[in-house]
């Protein structure tokens, strides 16, 4: 009798996860967030779907509120407008994410900057609009991320008037990696969220890899490389994605601390590691560093890779995936 209880029991369990498999489909989802499309794809049962889709716009929409510099009230604004006169106290979730950032840009000897603000306001990429000469002299001396000063109880001063700092090269890839820990803990297994660049994948896609394609930096339609992925994030930053040409120069958003000016060697940096905030603030710093000290520095960081597309359309591979 007790085999045949056991055999009940398994019987049934057996019936309810074949339920479970045969009401559970693939949920999808686009949305606008931080200045740029998002996308959330992920396996799971009807019944809770709709409200992690609710919960991961709320996060991204919460990030937006705290670190916009578009936003007057957020935090990251306030540290803007009042820094330079006083220490300001801030969350201790900002708090972190700046010492994230100085970490980068202590092991990149200062190509990753969040103070490039200090120039980045006054190009408009839309409008076609760059700083002149002068405001360019003017507004370089005030680049220098050391002027952030990260002080106790969560205070932050800036050295000197004329400091801004823009979290653009690593808040995008921190809200990804935030809600995709709300994705984890409503026990989804499978899994993919993008905003703009910066993807994470949570496992596989039932079975298969997920392939992510790095776009091609001057056909929009085309991909310059599709890679079979799982369980890891992958951020690109191209010299494509906000710009504007004017006699015959590429003007993009991808700034050289040291000059104030765009980048220029590369077209596309992606990176491939297990934490989508260190890859969106990484491929920043190959690109500012070009092919061959970006290059260098990715391998000395254990776990972590690049593709970097330079200016004569040539991919060139890490090696962790040139093996």
């Amino acid at each position: 009798m007790r085999f045949f209880a056991f055999g009940r029991i398994s019987l049934y369990l057996a019936l309810v996860l074949f339920a479970q498999t045969a009401t559970a489909q693939w949920h999808r989802q686009a949305f606008h967030t931080l200045g740029t499309q998002a996308y959330i794809e992920f396996w799971s049962p009807d019944a809770n779907a709709a409200e992690i889709i609710t919960q991961v716009q709320a996060e991204f929409e919460r990030i937006n509120q705290l670190m916009s510099p578009y936003i007057s009230s957020s935090e990251l604004s306030i540290l803007n407008r009042e820094a330079a006169n006083s220490a300001v106290q801030v969350s201790d979730e900002l708090y972190q994410l700046l010492r994230q950032a100085r970490q980068v840009s202590e092991l990149s000897n200062g190509a990753f900057d969040i103070t490039f603000a200090s120039v980045g306001f006054y190009y408009d990429y839309r409008a076609g609009k760059k700083p002149d000469r002068s405001q360019l002299l003017q507004q370089r001396q005030y680049v220098n991320y050391q002027s952030v000063q990260l002080l106790s109880d969560n205070k932050v001063r800036f050295a000197q008037p004329g400091v801004k700092i823009d979290l653009g090269g690593i808040a995008k890839g921190y809200a990804v990696e935030r809600a995709m820990k709300i994705i984890a803990a409503a026990d989804i297994k499978h899994a993919q969220l993008t905003a703009g660049g910066d993807s994470r994948l949570l496992g596989d896609k039932r079975g298969k890899p997920w392939l992510v394609g790095i776009r091609h930096p001057r056909q929009d339609a085309k991909y310059a490389a599709t890679l079979p992925l799982q369980d890891t994030a992958i951020s690109t930053s191209g010299d494509y994605e906000r710009y504007f040409i004017e006699e015959g120069v590429r003007y993009h958003h991808i700034l050289d601390p040291k000059t104030g000016q765009s980048t220029t060697g590369l077209m596309s940096v992606s990176v491939i590691g297990a934490d989508t905030g260190r890859t969106d603030a990484l491929t920043t710093t190959l690109f500012v560093l070009g092919l061959q000290q970006g290059m260098q520095l990715i391998e000395q960081i254990p776990d972590y890779e690049a593709i970097f597309i330079s200016a004569d359309h040539t991919l060139h591979f890490s090696s962790g995936l040139a093996q």
